[in-house]
């Protein structure tokens, strides 16, 4: 690589996974240059806030929870469903909060995870061949040639969604919706519903807390603190002639930031050294990060970091490992063990989702919750083996009551998928299992924590 970069750079490069047959190539010039004088949907100071935020993570100081839809979709944008998953991410960093003594990073996979890799560019059906659907950013997800053809006036009406959703999130976490004790009531209400006495008991413990606090004066009347938080957004970067569209000199520092997300991050798919989007990524100043599949071994990862993260920044680069419950022992240890070697200074967190979907014999793609937890349980085991930091969770996830993975203690069956499989890509975790998850992350956290305590 060249030390040379400009946000449009990356055209220099082979780009996977992004488009190329819109069928008017005026009309989508058009569109990018309208995107290139719209407002930024993020600015500069936020990014770099949320970079000190990590900075703390990857010194064992927090903890990252990443979060949100497999993909955003115009049908399902509603205020309800962005209030529920918000409400959702609070819930969670309570529970993470109470039990590992640490801050939680809220991050969410909101206002802009739209578009998708796909595994084929065309889809076949009854004879039929049509563009595969690539996100609702890109076409539809109908199977007739007027939705599959792309068209480029959907990344308008993305940007617009994600400016909305934005609006709402910052009126929800600054305008007394976040309160903690509000926060604790909602999940009280799910300790109570008969799913496990762990659950009870620790959210007995953050009542008695509260209580404590509440009996010396410390309420969100006397901090407003209290009924405030920070949430930032993400989504992966994976069309880049949107994310250089959106991506706008800081006037303050000369560094050039996208606007698009406070994070972005590389897929598994598109992580080449010599691709497009590793090119783009490394000019961003955003916190970014990069998937880490099975496949990936150290000689593949350390120039990766290299080239993402040359002055070894703390909160600049976090890597995000999807190996699958059975590959997670074996292919993240001897990861772990170069980066440390090496003194790269990143955050190491967990998504339990990609690699552990399978087919139900209904039809349904699906994720067993036993395997999502078994996944994260094995990270965790590995990073304290190499003594590395469990960084985060990243989840795919929703507020909403849907039946797309199987298990949990509300025992979701595949017979069950059939009735509320909304999903437009992949398979979520709906409120429920994502809230019994972070009580079984949090007691695993605890374990790890009183080790430690009885160590020292």
């Amino acid at each position: 690589m060249t030390n040379r970069w400009t946000p449009e750079s990356w055209k220099t490069r082979p780009g996977l996974h992004m488009p190329a047959d819109y069928p008017d190539a005026r009309a989508l010039q058009a569109v990018e240059d309208e995107l290139r004088a719209l407002p930024p949907l993020v600015f500069a100071g936020e990014a770099r806030r949320l970079k000190d935020r990590l900075a703390a993570v990857e010194a064992g100081d927090a903890f990252l929870l990443q979060g949100g839809d497999c993909a955003e979709s115009f049908k399902e944008f509603s205020t309800d469903n962005i209030r529920d998953t918000f409400r959702l991410m609070l819930q969670m960093a309570v529970v993470l909060t109470f039990a590992g003594r640490k801050p939680v990073v809220k991050v969410g996979r909101i206002a802009g995870q739209f578009a998708k890799p796909r595994s084929a560019p065309i889809e076949t059906i009854d004879g039929v061949t049509l563009p595969s659907y690539r996100g609702d950013n890109i076409n539809g997800s109908a199977f007739t040639p007027e939705e599959r053809t792309p068209d480029p006036q959907r990344l308008l009406r993305a940007y617009n969604q994600s400016a909305s959703t934005l609006n709402l999130l910052r009126a929800f976490a600054g305008g007394g919706y976040a309160d903690l004790y509000n926060i604790h009531r909602w999940t009280q209400g799910f300790a109570d519903q008969g799913v496990g006495t762990q659950y009870r008991e620790l959210a007995d413990k953050i009542a008695e807390a509260l209580a404590f606090m509440e009996a010396v004066g410390v309420t969100p009347e006397t901090h407003p603190d209290l009924s405030r938080v920070e949430v930032f957004t993400s989504h992966e970067a994976l069309l880049l002639n949107v994310e250089s569209a959106l991506t706008r000199l800081d006037g303050a520092t000369g560094e050039w930031f996208d606007t698009s997300a406070h994070m972005l991050w590389i897929g598994e798919r598109t992580r080449q050294l010599d691709g497009a989007h590793v090119e783009f990524m490394r000019g961003i100043k955003n916190p970014i990060g990069v998937k880490c599949g099975p496949s990936m071994e150290p000689d593949d990862l350390l120039p990766l970091i290299d080239a993402l993260n040359p002055d070894n920044t703390p909160g600049r680069l976090t890597l995000i490992g999807r190996f699958g419950h059975d590959k997670v022992h074996d292919r993240l240890p001897r990861l772990m063990k170069a980066v440390k070697a090496h003194g790269k200074r990143v955050i190491w967190s967990i998504d339990p989702m990609h690699g552990n979907t399978l087919m139900a014999q209904s039809g349904y793609k699906t994720r067993p919750f036993d395997r999502i937890i078994g996944e994260v349980k094995g990270f965790v085991d590995v990073a304290e083996a190499e003594g590395v930091h469990p960084g985060g969770v990243h989840l795919e996830m929703t507020g909403q009551n849907v039946t797309e993975c199987i298990g949990g203690a509300q025992a979701v069956t595949e017979d069950d998928l059939s009735s509320r499989y909304h999903t437009h890509c992949d398979p979520r975790l709906n409120a429920d299992q994502a809230l019994e998850l972070a009580f079984l992350i949090a007691e695993r956290l605890k374990t790890g924590r009183l080790a430690r305590s009885a160590a020292a």
